[in-house]
């Protein structure tokens, strides 16, 4: 305990105010006329706790404890706290990051089309599974189904919750207790540390590693073929790359040992981009249409990265193969929900007019922005803080986007970032001020700078971001003058 303030802890403690006494400062009660009145108590209950407790361990001084505990200081505490519990959990931030699809943020932004119908179908009652022209039951399938056939060039289609479920359905509905031969330079980790050949025994499948993991032949896929084989399966490396002395067998090579032999091939997309991404001045990823049209029979990949659309697993393919994945049990525990259907449809309309896919998905527009145009938008923004802050360190310099979303892990996107070097206070310190803010702003720490990119900042942000950006170095002035 503090030998300042140990003796006098008695004296201070009694001028911690009781709740209901905090509770009818007039600051307080404009807060009780704007916010749930169980929020603003845990808010009150919440800093009389915490403060009394400082005081207990002692880790302020005595001069530091009266600041603590002054009407004004209790009052702003409570009502920070009040909008923290009275707001949601889950919130908008401004992702000035970079990362085009950021996986702790939500990945894809959704487009206005799919937003709206979202909207119309969560607001009242709408056709999931009921068929119009019949009067009878429906499925829900058919609302992507017809669409995905068209863009892939599939015979049918299926849509569940997320691409690692449509992996687990396909392989347990067509290779449950079989063996699955699978190269080792495939077996990807995807995100929070779960791995694809897990997901696959956990489907019911007998994993048959052929290969290396740098190179892997013909002869290896040849070798392992056997009377328990079922499938061979042919993963893309969405989220990493092998260089230098590797080798694969290419998908036609695949299809045509599978038909020798009498084996399914199942393709695994993971990023599922719908358009060819060199349109963008991307490196060209695989198409599902392009997999179809080798003889690939069942193809899975996701609905919210490359294909900017919402989460979702989507399987295309040869029609009695979907017709047995969707007789499957598992199909109904994770089925998608008639939201996230609604933004994929909206989603997969964009595609069949890709000029407009291009303009109007956010995630292709970001993807296709060039360098000069961010840099002009972060001009822009760099005049705007100067003429507030003249004493400021602000400037815009050459740098780098990122895809993100274990999509594209190689490819670099020239972008012109906004960089802040605070005069008073660290990098550290300000990011942490903005990460606080209301929205929140997520930005990059470089070499004790902040680094915003616009390329992930929309024009309509731009507005709240400046006001976000004053207000943390405004504090952080204020925080250095006391």
């Amino acid at each position: 305990m503090s030998e300042t303030l140990q003796p006098e802890v008695g004296t201070v403690l009694r001028k911690i105010p009781a709740v209901d006494e905090l509770l009818a400062a007039p600051r307080i009660r404009d807060l009780l006329a704007v916010h749930p009145r169980w929020a603003v108590l845990e808010a009150v209950r919440q800093v009389l706790a915490d403060r009394r407790q400082r005081v207990l361990v002692g880790d302020v001084s005595r001069q530091a404890a009266e600041v603590l505990l002054a009407p004004d200081a209790l009052a702003a505490a409570v009502v920070e706290a009040t909008v923290e519990k009275a707001g949601p959990s889950l919130a908008p931030v401004i992702n000035a990051t970079g990362v085009v699809l950021h996986t702790n943020l939500g990945r894809a932004p959704l487009a206005p089309a799919a937003l709206q119908a979202i909207e119309a179908t969560a607001r009242g009652y709408a056709n999931l599974e009921f068929d119009l022209a019949t009067g009878r039951r429906g499925s829900r399938q058919v609302h992507a189904e017809t669409l995905l056939c068209a863009l892939t060039g599939a015979e049918a289609a299926l849509v569940v919750n997320n691409n690692a479920a449509a992996v687990l359905l396909a392989i347990n509905a067509v290779a449950d207790g079989k063996e699955i031969v699978v190269s080792r330079g495939q077996l990807v980790e995807i995100g929070d540390s779960f791995r694809i050949p897990d997901v696959m025994v956990r489907a019911g499948g007998r994993l048959r590693e052929v290969g290396t993991t740098n190179r892997t032949h013909l002869r290896d896929y040849e070798q392992a073929i056997g009377p328990e084989t079922a499938l061979i399966l042919q993963v893309h490396r969405s989220n990493f790359q092998i260089l230098g002395f590797t080798a694969d067998v290419e998908t036609p090579d695949l299809v045509a040992l599978a038909k020798r032999t009498g084996l399914l091939v199942m393709g695994d997309l993971g990023s599922g981009a719908l358009l060819d991404l060199s349109l963008l001045g991307l490196r060209r990823e695989p198409l599902a249409a392009d997999a179809i049209s080798a003889g690939v029979d069942l193809v899975t990949f996701s609905g919210d990265k490359l294909l900017g659309g919402p989460q979702a697993g989507i399987l295309v393919g040869r029609r009695d193969l979907l017709a047995r994945a969707r007789r499957n049990p598992l199909a109904r525990t994770i089925r998608i929900d008639k939201l996230s259907l609604a933004a994929l449809e909206a989603t997969l309309r964009l595609y069949r007019e890709p000029d407009r896919a291009r303009q109007e998905i956010p995630i292709l527009r970001m993807l296709g922005l060039t360098a000069s145009a961010i840099g002009r938008r972060a001009e822009a923004l760099a005049g705007a803080l100067r003429s507030a802050l003249p004493d400021l360190g602000v400037s815009v310099e050459d740098e780098s986007s990122e895809v993100g979303g274990g999509a594209l892990p190689l490819q670099a996107l020239p972008t012109r970032v906004l960089t802040l070097r605070p005069a008073r206070g660290t990098a550290t310190e300000l990011e942490g001020r903005l990460r606080r803010a209301r929205p929140p702003v997520l930005v990059r720490i470089k070499e004790d700078r902040i680094l915003l990119d616009l390329r992930t900042v929309t024009e309509s942000e731009e507005a709240a971001l400046l006001r976000a950006l004053l207000g943390a170095l405004r504090a952080g002035q204020a925080k250095e003058d006391t």
